[in-house]
């Protein structure tokens, strides 16, 4: 397959999956905000969203303040924004116009039609009036791109670059999301330590914030088939990183990463596997409480950076590379 041919369907995927993770934040922002918290708790609530995604200093240049309107506007509707859900499905859509061959007719239609329906919702109001409706919109587009093509698609090397494209970039989602939410924990229990009459105050509104954390990835229910018990920040961070039946989990994005670049492999990857293989390696292997011991923060920001080399690694090997200075 021809490298640009690749890139084209690897960031069609990755484009698409980023545009259903930004839902799933900002839906779940929007019912954490249903709850009584004070203003600094809700402009600190929607700066976590802008944090996730790396977007603060992007954000402060073109609004005044973080607040629940100009944020939904920035990771929206905003062009200038390359993860806003617009930017994202326009781009998903101009990757995938331009390998139009390698395509099935379901899959390009369904791509298209969804950047089609987006713009007259996107004109409305219902942004304003029921956001939650649009997210839902964006997350069912989704699924429905994933089942249309693996539904749809001679599993050949084409699928192979499109998972590959979506499971990088759901690793690096789920592994943000931890990382952001963990942190702001363990800020709000600093700034919240004192009685025991205040840690039971806590007890109710950090079940939601965790319950929360669950069904952005989807995975509350889930949580409650495997642990069958309270929900705990520990148990939160085993099921999202180590599960490996887990859809989202960090080792099962791996997983999935590990078996396409296989299936893909060329005289150039075989660094690149084994960088991969090692990284799902030891998530397979590891323990959630020596994760926690040495510091989940420090564990998820080496993660990431190991993530971001991976892509670089795959443009490299595969695709167009974004900076052609490293791969030298």
């Amino acid at each position: 397959m021809l490298s640009r041919t690749a890139d084209h369907l690897f960031w069609m995927a990755r484009y698409i999956e980023r545009a259903e993770n930004t839902a799933r934040m900002l839906d779940v922002r929007l019912q954490n905000a249903l709850m009584p918290e004070s203003p600094q708790a809700a402009e600190q609530g929607w700066r976590a969203v802008l944090g996730i995604s790396e977007l603060e200093h992007a954000f402060a240049e073109r609004y005044a303040a973080p607040t629940q309107k100009n944020v939904l506007d920035f990771m929206v509707r905003d062009h200038s924004n390359p993860s806003s859900i617009a930017a994202c499905l326009t781009a998903s859509r101009e990757n995938a116009r331009a390998v139009r061959g390698t395509l099935t007719t379901e899959v390009w239609e369904t791509t298209n039609t969804t950047w089609l329906d987006m713009q007259p919702r996107l004109k409305s109001n219902l942004l304003e009036q029921n956001p939650s409706q649009f997210f839902e919109w964006v997350k069912y587009r989704s699924h429905l791109s994933r089942g249309v093509t693996l539904g749809t698609m001679l599993q050949d090397e084409a699928v192979n670059f499109i998972r590959l494209g979506t499971f990088l970039e759901r690793a690096d989602n789920t592994a943000r999301i931890l990382d952001v939410k963990f942190l702001a924990a363990q800020h709000g229990k600093k700034e919240n330590a004192g009685s025991e009459a205040d840690a039971k105050a806590e007890a109710t509104p950090d079940f939601y914030y965790w319950a929360a954390l669950l069904r952005s990835v989807s995975a509350f229910e889930v949580y409650r088939k495997v642990f069958r018990d309270i929900i705990t920040p520990a148990r939160v961070a085993q099921l999202l990183m180590l599960q490996p039946n887990m859809p989202r989990s960090l080792v099962a994005c791996m997983a999935e990463v590990v078996a396409n670049l296989k299936a893909v492999r060329n005289d150039a990857s075989a660094d690149t596997e084994r960088f991969a293989g090692k990284l799902h390696a030891e998530l397979q292997f590891a323990r959630i409480d020596d994760i926690l011991e040495q510091g989940l923060h420090d564990y998820l920001t080496k993660f990431l950076a190991c993530i971001d080399e991976l892509g670089n690694r795959l443009s490299c090997d595969f695709l167009v590379p974004l900076d052609t200075a490293q791969c030298s």
